[in-house]
Parts: C-alpha cells; structure tokens; sequence
C-alpha cells in the first residue's frame, strides 16, 4: 500500500473546563479520545458527528492549529506531531482549510487578491505581477474567470465566496484539505455546484480531503471511506457504500436514518434518538452512547467497547464482539425493538 498521506494514530486531545481557586484544572473537556484514521492521495474521508462530538477539534490537530495531548499525526510521510514554535510553519504549505463560513473567514477589510494571494505572500517570493497571474489562475480553477480581484469578498453570493475560499486553500499547491463544514452554510443548489467542484478539483489536482459534517448525506456524496465520532470517539469507518447500506453501530444507524431520500418508498423508517449527548467533561462509563441506545446491555453500562475491524469496516460496539456472524447483518435485523428498556 501507497503511503498515506495523513495518518492519524490515536490521538487525544482534552481542554480544561474548570479551575479551583488557586487556578489549578479540576475538570477537562475530553474532546478526542483515541482517534485513528488514514486519507490517501485523491481520496476523501467523511468525518460525520453531532455538534459537540470532536470532529472541529480533530481536523485541527490534523492542521496542527492545536497541538494533541497524546499520539501520532504524520503528513506525506513526515511525523508533525512533536513540531513546535516555528517548525510547523515548514509543513503549513502541504495543508490547508476550507471553513464553514465564508462571510466569516474572509476578511471583509480586504479585496479579493489580497485574501487569495495572502499564503503566497507568507510562504513564497513573488513579485507582484506573477501573485497576480497566480491568483487568477486559482480564480480560473474555481470557475471564477474573469472576477474582479479588487471587489470586497461581502461583494459576492454566499456559494461565489466559498469558491474564494477554496481558491485561496489551493494557493500553495497542498495535499491535504481539511473541509470544516464548508457547505452548511448554502443552500441546497450552491451546495451541489461546491460539492461538484470540490470533487473536480480533486481529480484534476489529486487531492486528499478530511471532510467534516454533521449531515450523513452530504458526507456520503463526496466521500470514499465514512468515519463516525460520537463524544470524540470514533465509533465506525469503512467504505461510504457500506456504512450507508449496512450501518453497524446504533449511533450510525440513527444517522443514516436521517437522511432524506426523494422516494418515499426507500425512506428508512427514522430513528429518533432519546436524550442529549452527554456531557465530555464527565462521559458516561463503558460505552459513551449507552444511554441513547435502544439495544444497551449490562456490558455497555460498565465496559467500553473497542474498535475491532470486520472485513471493511470497524466498528466499537458490543453487538459485534461475537465476530462476523451479527457484523455481517444490519444493526435493524437485532431483534431488540426501539421502546426496549435500553431507552
């Protein structure tokens, strides 16, 4: 096998929550918990969760923003987890982001050059004239020839500015683009046309994509391989096909139950899951989702689950320690009903 060009090895990561008076940390957020994870070259992993369950925090560790607690995080080969001060800087140009909201993200003081041709300035020696050829090749690959470079970012539609976005993550020629939710923030046609180009650039260009969401169905659209994070674990990956057609783990199951489909007769029967997500400063013990599970069992209240690996797909639950035989059927074949004492 190829090199992976970010693999990610459980890594951790808690941030204080509470201290004493004496400004001593008596309580931590634990944000991610021995997360693993692998993206190849012209591949896209789907990072999919509910708010609160890791998935930001994880893609900036990847971008080394924030330094993890413990593991290992290796970019094209190279171990950037221990990097520090101004070496991270060295690696910056092989990764970047594309964020949620681009109203946000660009600077409104700024015109459009500027902000594209920003990463060129700080990585590389360019004249004026060449970061001006080069910020309207990066237009022209986002489809937007022709765009005036000296209009204010606020100046455009919402679908327009992250296409900027996205011309400006391009500008350094990375391998890796960590997308934090860059469509949420569009409406349902704007998304297709970002989702189209992404997926474009990605065979013209041979990029890696860590594609965080929290809407199943729009990480199924773009993704090779689905991973799954509840309260900063990662509860199932494998191959998007898979996942979507034989969801393994319950948490999985409600999500892909979520996903609308414009024929009513192979709409999945909605799982509706009861309760809150608990909170990561003080996470229940054994398996993290028991308490919102309908198929809950005496183990998963007192022992967590590992990530064990079945043909394609890991999964962490205690339906499927007994091997291939309950691995291999979907989650809904288990003849626990949904109003069982699990709930």
């Amino acid at each position: 096998m190829p090199t992976p060009v970010l693999s990610v090895r459980d890594v951790h990561k808690t941030f204080p929550a509470r201290r004493d008076l004496l400004g001593r940390v008596t309580d931590r957020v634990h944000a991610v918990v021995g997360a693993s994870l692998e993206v190849g070259a012209g591949q896209t992993v789907g990072l999919v969760g509910e708010s609160g369950s890791g998935k930001s925090t994880l893609g900036r560790l990847v971008l080394r923003l924030i330094a993890p607690d413990s593991g290992t995080i290796v970019l094209d080969g190279q171990d950037i987890t221990g990097l520090r001060g101004r070496a991270p800087s060295a690696v910056r140009p092989k990764m970047h982001m594309v964020f949620q909201d681009p109203q946000s993200s660009l600077d409104p003081h700024w015109v459009v050059g500027d902000i594209i041709a920003e990463p060129l300035r700080a990585q590389r020696s360019m004249t004026s004239g060449k970061r001006e050829l080069a910020v309207r090749r990066l237009l022209d690959q986002v489809g937007l020839a022709g765009l005036s470079i000296s209009r204010y970012a606020y100046e455009f539609s919402g679908g327009q500015r992250q296409r900027i976005a996205i011309a400006r993550a391009l500008a350094l020629e990375p391998s890796l683009v960590v997308c934090d939710e860059p469509v949420s923030a569009l409406d349902v046609s704007t998304q297709a046309q970002v989702l189209t180009l992404l997926e474009e650039l990605q065979e013209r260009l041979g990029l890696a994509y860590l594609f965080i969401a929290h809407d199943l169905g729009v990480v199924r659209h773009i993704s090779d391989v689905i991973a799954v994070m509840y309260l900063g674990r990662i509860v199932e990956s494998g191959p998007a096909d898979v996942i979507y057609r034989s969801p393994r783990h319950p948490y999985t199951e409600a999500l892909v139950s979520a996903i609308a489909h414009p024929d009513p007769a192979k709409r999945r029967p909605r799982i509706v899951l009861q309760g809150e997500v608990p909170s990561p400063v003080d996470p229940p013990t054994g398996c993290h989702f028991h308490p919102r599970c309908a198929y809950a069992m005496d183990r998963c209240r007192s022992t967590e689950p590992e990530l064990v690996t079945y043909g394609e797909v890991s999964v962490a639950c205690h339906l499927h320690d007994t091997g291939p035989r309950l691995a291999g059927a979907p989650m809904t074949d288990v003849s626990v009903t949904l109003d069982g004492p699990g709930r």
